[in-house]
């Protein structure tokens, strides 16, 4: 059986866990003070921080000297007694934020022959736009790396929960458990290897439908690492092809129905705009009777109506369409109280809806990738670490 996720030799750091693991790049992007913190926690010792490049960094015009320290260290991380490895393993993870509430996740590696961030029916899909002019940064940092580590989310869409769930009840070698840095929570992780790693990988091609998995967070850096394997290939003889590391691509891959994944919606607050106008062309577009429920609000103004029934994607395409339309600056929002706070302050914001699980999928499948700035998975803090690494070169 072909597997287009499947178990990889995965390294891990020996020791100091919690200065190895730091936030995806993409994260706190207007905060130097987080990752000054950050830099300050790891000090000297091996970290993941070594072995990326925080987007906060991308306009100091200091780029490619970061980019040959990247290089640098992953060759030196290699050649000495940094890791560990679990061979031919996945990693069952378990993350628990401050809140109590749990997230399971399984590391293992893509096949990116079966990933296409262009197209729907691909086996391995994006689930949002991808904004070219946000891969080469992240392609050059792929092209520096011997050492890949991901940020990664992917996702299965499983309501009988019979793939991630029942490996927690099993007695499983665990690999760590430690506190990450900066509020992250607490992750656990275990070993999964042997007949048990290949029964799980057969469950997840079997999984319904032409698309089986969707990218849920990390979309733009797996689509750098298509571009970076296609532009690695073409030096390959077809027996190389089929092996080499840079083919399979780090994820960790979580159940949608997971209790501890969070659709958050991303709102609009459009600068300059007329309330009675967007509200307008909104309802005039949308307005239905489905469950989902918009509001536009400017300052003691508020227009609410439910939407006809479309997926959430179709909403929010609509929605975007009209605000560019209008040709006014745009601000992407999280949280509704922020939303109302800038509706007070002279935006009008529109308050999109919270997803529904089931739409995720059915949006792919059937219209394609969400437009950008669509939702968002958790808070900047729920985010997922850089922890298991893997090589990227024989």
């Amino acid at each position: 059986m072909s597997h287009f996720f499947r178990p990889a030799d995965i390294l891990l750091p020996r020791r100091d866990f919690e200065r190895f693991a730091v936030v995806a790049c993409d994260q706190f992007t207007s905060d130097r003070g987080y990752w000054e913190r950050v830099r300050d926690i790891v000090g000297d010792v091996p970290s993941a921080l070594n072995l990326v490049l925080p987007e906060v960094y991308l306009s100091d015009g200091d780029t490619d000297a970061r980019l040959s320290q990247i290089h640098e260290k992953s060759r030196e991380y290699l050649q000495s007694d940094v890791f560990d490895v679990a061979r031919d393993a996945f990693v069952l993870t378990r993350r628990t934020f401050g809140s109590g509430i749990a997230r399971l996740g399984l590391v293992g590696v893509i096949d990116l022959e079966a990933y296409d961030y262009t197209r729907r029916d691909a086996t391995i899909a994006a689930s949002e736009q991808t904004v070219t002019e946000r891969l080469p940064a992240r392609i050059a940092v792929r092209r520096a790396q011997n050492i890949e580590t991901s940020h990664v989310i992917a996702l299965i869409d499983d309501a009988e929960r019979g793939i991630i769930e029942p490996l927690t009840a099993l007695q499983l070698p665990k690999l760590y458990d430690f506190t990450l840095m900066e509020g992250g929570g607490r992750v656990e992780g275990w070993r999964v290897d042997g007949e048990l790693a290949e029964s799980v990988a057969d469950r997840v091609v079997a999984l319904r439908g032409e698309t089986k998995i969707v990218v849920g967070d990390g979309n733009h850096s797996l689509a750098a690492a298509k571009v970076a394997w296609e532009e690695c290939k073409t030096t390959l003889t077809d027996d190389e092809k089929r092996a080499h590391p840079r083919r399979f691509a780090l994820v960790e891959l979580q159940n949608v129905y997971d209790g501890g994944i969070a659709f958050e919606p991303i709102h609009r607050a459009v600068f300059g705009a007329d309330f009675a106008r967007l509200s307008s062309e909104l309802r005039g577009a949308l307005a239905g009777d489905g469950a989902y429920e918009i509001t536009v609000a400017a300052g003691e103004d508020e227009c609410r109506f439910n939407v006809r029934d479309i997926t959430v994607g179709e909403i929010i395409e609509t929605a975007q369409r009209i605000i560019d339309e209008m040709g006014l600056p745009v601000d992407y929002i999280h949280g509704d109280d922020e939303a109302r706070e800038l509706a007070k302050r002279g935006a009008v914001s529109v308050l999109l809806p919270t997803m529904d699980k089931r739409d995720l999928f059915a949006t792919v499948r059937t219209v394609g990738v969400f437009p950008r700035k669509s939702f968002s998975i958790g808070s900047a803090r729920e985010k997922r670490y850089y922890l298991e690494c893997k090589e990227l070169d024989h």
